[in-house]
């Protein structure tokens, strides 16, 4: 009896060695290559897994905010011996890389802020329009991990005459119930993207893509409705202007076609009939311009429409010869009757002939008398 009991414990001991065994397998310390950490202290269990209840000691002081250290494993080994930590498996490691988790504020990030806290406030407009300035030119900005809220405005001052601003912010921590507190100085200014002059320019010159570039100024700088590069290109300005000056709506025109005193293409047109004569511009015009011009041949000044370079349309209606008697009197006529003719060959001769001589004149006079008087003779 007491021998078949003694073979039931060996056999019990026997079958429990490899369970055993695999239980000690798995809860070997082992030190592993690389962690990340939230705090300012790298402990055991940051270092070791199956730490157990040593996994609370602090060892070292972390890394800054979102930077990666390197530790020997030996001198790892030495300080957990110091701390009765012994057995630790280390494989082949040779050193530990330590990595402190941080957010990251960019400059662009607080800009943002700063500018949304002011946005249609103070006489300011949209944010996307304020260009903000800090007064330390703060770069990136870390702050632990464990700040996750947003950036929240809870103090904002600004003077609209200077554009100095001082607001405090708040972020809501995850490890601590008071917040994170966070305060910028600088200016703000609103701005407006507008086409600027990259040459001295003359009130002549067209202006091309090499004469303009967009910037941001500040709004108080351009007075009125700022031009963009497109609604530039190919105008004149109306007056000479520096580089370096931003270009309003107003300060830009149509090219001019034609200049005054210039020589110019005067066509004239009416149903059926296209002709051109030469004319000398009394006054400057763009495309689409109406202005005076004066017939060189007939001596007499037109009103027409610049259509081109050096080039001025007069139409039917336009010119200053006097218009037929039966055009005068269509307003009286019956509605199935038809307006009398108009005669555009005596508007063309108004136009186009040289004016006659006095004895031209008189000899063309002498048929009409002649023609009026013919029927007396023979009453």
């Amino acid at each position: 009896m007491i021998r078949t009991t003694l073979a039931t414990i060996s056999a019990l001991l026997v079958l429990a060695l490899p369970a055993r065994a695999a239980d000690d397998f798995i809860a070997t310390p082992t030190l592993r290559a690389s962690i990340t950490v939230t705090s300012d202290v790298v402990r055991v269990g940051d270092l070791i897994d199956n730490a157990g209840s040593a996994a609370l000691i602090p060892l070292y002081r972390s890394p800054d905010l979102g930077t990666t250290g390197a530790l020997p494993v030996a001198q790892v080994l030495a300080v957990l011996r110091a701390k009765q930590v012994i057995g630790v498996m280390t494989g082949d490691i040779k050193e530990v890389q330590v990595t402190r988790l941080a957010r990251t504020l960019v400059n662009k990030d607080l800009e943002t802020a700063v500018a949304s806290a002011l946005e249609r406030r103070f006489g300011l407009g949209d944010a996307a329009n304020i260009t903000v300035t800090f007064d330390r030119g703060i770069a990136d900005m870390r702050l632990d991990a464990s700040n996750t809220g947003v950036l929240q405005p809870v103090a904002t001052r600004y003077d609209a005459r200077s554009g100095r601003f001082d607001i405090a912010f708040e972020i809501n921590n995850d490890n601590n119930p008071a917040p994170t507190k966070l305060r910028f100085t600088g200016t703000a200014i609103e701005t407006v993207e507008v086409a600027v002059l990259t040459r001295d320019i003359d009130r002549v010159d067209l202006l091309k893509a090499s004469d303009v570039a967009m910037e941001r100024r500040p709004k108080a700088e351009v007075t009125g409705e700022a031009a963009s590069r497109d609604r530039t290109l190919g105008m004149q300005l109306r007056r000479p202007m520096r580089a370096g000056t931003p270009i309003r709506v107003a300060d830009i025109v149509k090219p001019d076609f034609v200049q005054r005193d210039q020589n110019v293409t005067v066509i004239y047109q009416v149903p059926g009939i296209y002709l051109t004569t030469r004319g000398k511009a009394i006054e400057s015009g763009a495309e689409g311009d109406t202005i005076s011009v004066l017939n060189l041949q007939t001596k007499r000044t037109l009103s027409g429409v610049v259509t081109g370079r050096g080039q001025v349309t007069v139409q039917g209606a336009s010119q200053a010869a006097p218009m037929p008697a039966a055009v005068e009197q269509t307003s009286s006529l019956k509605r199935d009757e038809a307006p009398a003719p108009v005669d555009t060959a005596a508007l063309v001769r108004n136009l186009v002939q040289t004016p006659a001589s006095p004895a031209q004149i008189a000899q063309a006079q002498i048929p009409q008398v002649r023609v009026s008087q013919a029927p007396a003779k023979s009453e």
